[in-house]
């Protein structure tokens, strides 16, 4: 039985619009505009799937003034790129975005201090062990989420999976903000993968992109001065301009709104509903340079996420703490400092222990607590450790050395961990050049014994730091520190009974019976690494440190 089925058009400056669709067989059907800016139509519809879009007079300067354009709804769920249409799903007489059940809603999900998140873009993180070509999809990703749980991840950072231009981008011009990447499958494939990735502990946050748009975003083509900035938002950055700016200032008097914060926000409300996100990483925060408005978004997304926790996280180049709660608007941000202070430190380029210091317990630069910070030593705009490994003349068992260490200090400072998909085995392809050009990670080379072998310190690494509470506290005590010899050593605690010290070789001398003083006090000691006891007294301890490497001491 066909019912009334609304369609609307928010356009308050257009002089007219038009609703086409399969069910009209492509002919017009007028739509009334109200007061509130809104056009509007009514059509009778059977239970089943539809193409559809808007005529619309255009405002926007790139056509002529109140040109008839087509246009897909800025609000379609789902769309077909070629054929230039919005798709609808109608059952039991009403929209819907299609017909998948969740099942593991009530699984317990990680908070966000014990967090180990894996940054992974869709595309790229399978889909290429047999053909170099192959994309990955949702459907792929699920066969390695095992994989991941063995590693010890519990978060997954996806890049943008909103409908982008092309079948092969990162993703960050959407074109369309509610619909989804068709290339990496269906919105109930989506909906399965975090659906599994909920059975399996492991939360999972998007990317969204809310300071700007693809050219051909319905918005631009319907009002492009009402919707974005008529010149660059922040032009004391020219270099990191990637396309028409959405404008938060924009106040419309007559209707009493904040067209973008309205949009944005039901796009923020709709993801996080529909598809049950554990949180939103916004990227180009310093760009969008709108702390209240970001504020208002972070709370439109925990007050309707289905889930808690939620976790909103900000990519600010260069970071800052004044970003992050309490009296920022953001629970926490990309750590850029650490990548930048600790892969130096790694390549042997440089011995700076203020740096090392500050980003190791983040406090020093402001950020009030470990949730605040988000550590990484590589991302999707970062070269690999390898590469700049391989960049600073050090390669094979060296350089697996060094990538140890890294780990270690990435594991054990205070903030919330982050890898970029295939650090974890030793990935060393450079960073794309280009934002459509593949980069699949190798996965054959878990096969080789050295990447096996990293993969297994990484996953003993990511156990340790979810088990032990002292290294997802705030506290942290640099109590040794040797320039000479470049020695590092500091202690992380929980203020009840777990302790973990961390003493860290920056050199390439093998040194014997170093002596560390001031050595924290606990009943007994434990080499992490080499499983056996050791003993401390009032003088403190002595212990051997090979080149680039750390010893990890637990008490028991």
């Amino acid at each position: 039985m066909a019912k009334l089925i609304e369609f609307k058009l928010f356009a308050p400056r257009n002089k007219g619009a038009a609703l086409i669709g399969s069910f009209s067989e492509w002919q017009e059907i007028p739509m009334e505009k109200g007061e509130d800016g809104y056009f509007r139509t009514q059509t009778e519809l059977e239970d089943g799937i539809y193409q559809y879009k808007f005529r619309v007079q255009s405002k926007s300067p790139n056509f002529a003034p109140d040109e008839w354009v087509e246009v897909i709804d800025p609000y379609a769920t789902d769309v077909d790129e070629q054929k230039k249409v919005g798709v609808l799903q109608i059952k039991n007489g009403k929209r819907i975005v299609d017909s998948y059940i969740w099942q593991h809603d009530d699984t317990p999900l990680p908070e966000n201090k014990e967090l180990i998140i894996y940054e992974m873009h869709v595309a790229d993180f399978t889909g290429g062990e047999v053909d170099s070509e192959k994309r990955g999809k949702y459907l792929d990703a699920i066969e390695k989420l095992d994989y991941l749980r063995e590693l010890g991840i519990n978060a997954i950072e996806l890049m943008p999976v909103n409908e982008y231009p092309g079948d092969y981008s990162w993703g960050y011009k959407i074109r369309h903000f509610f619909a989804t990447e068709s290339s990496y499958g269906s919105t109930a494939d989506l909906k399965r993968f975090i659906d599994e990735c909920h059975s399996r502990g492991i939360r999972v946050f998007i990317d969204g992109i809310y300071n700007h748009t693809d050219e051909e975003c319905p918005l631009m083509l319907i009002d492009r001065n009402y919707w974005y900035y008529e010149h660059m938002h922040y032009p004391e950055d020219p270099e990191n301009y990637w396309g028409p700016e959405l404008n938060y200032d924009n106040y419309d008097e007559e209707l009493d709104v904040k067209p973008a914060w309205k949009y944005i926000g039901d796009v923020v409300r709709f993801w996080v509903q529909e598809y049950h996100i554990d949180g939103i990483r916004y990227d180009a925060v310093r760009q969008l340079a709108n702390f209240e408005f970001m504020d208002w978004l972070a709370q439109q997304a925990k007050n309707n996420s289905v889930r808690k926790p939620f976790y909103n996280i900000a990519e600010h180049i260069p970071d800052t703490s004044k970003v992050t709660a309490p009296e920022g608007p953001m629970d926490a941000c990309w750590h850029e400092s650490f990548h930048y202070f600790i892969v130096p430190h790694i390549c042997g380029e440089k011995f700076d222990l203020e740096n090392l210091k500050q980003v190791l317990e983040p406090r020093r630069q402001g950020y009030k607590t470990a949730t605040n910070a988000i550590n990484y030593l590589a991302t999707h705009d970062r070269e690999r450790l390898f590469r700049e490994l391989g960049e600073s003349g050090i390669f094979d068992e060296a350089a697996f050395t060094r990538a140890k260490l890294a780990a270690v200090l990435l594991m054990t400072a205070m903030g919330v961990p982050m890898l970029w998909m295939g650090e974890e085995f030793g990935e060393h392809k450079r960073k794309s050049q280009s934002v459509t050009q593949p980069k699949k990670i190798a996965w054959p080379l878990l096969e080789k014994t050295e990447n096996h072998d990293l993969f297994e310190y990484y996953k003993k690494l990511i156990a340790l730091r979810t088990k032990n509470l002292a290294l997802q506290s705030d506290y942290i005590d640099f109590f040794h520190e040797d320039v000479e010899a470049r020695i590092l050593a500091y202690a992380r605690w929980d203020g009840q009974d777990s302790q973990v010290v961390v003493v860290v070789n920056f050199s390439d001398e093998n040194l014997t019976q170093y002596h560390l003083p001031n050595f924290p006090i606990a009943e007994h000691w434990q080499d992490w690494f080499a499983n056996y006891q050791v003993e401390t007294g009032d003088d403190g301890m002595v212990t051997d440190l090979q080149p680039y490497t750390a010893k990890i001491f637990v008490s028991q």
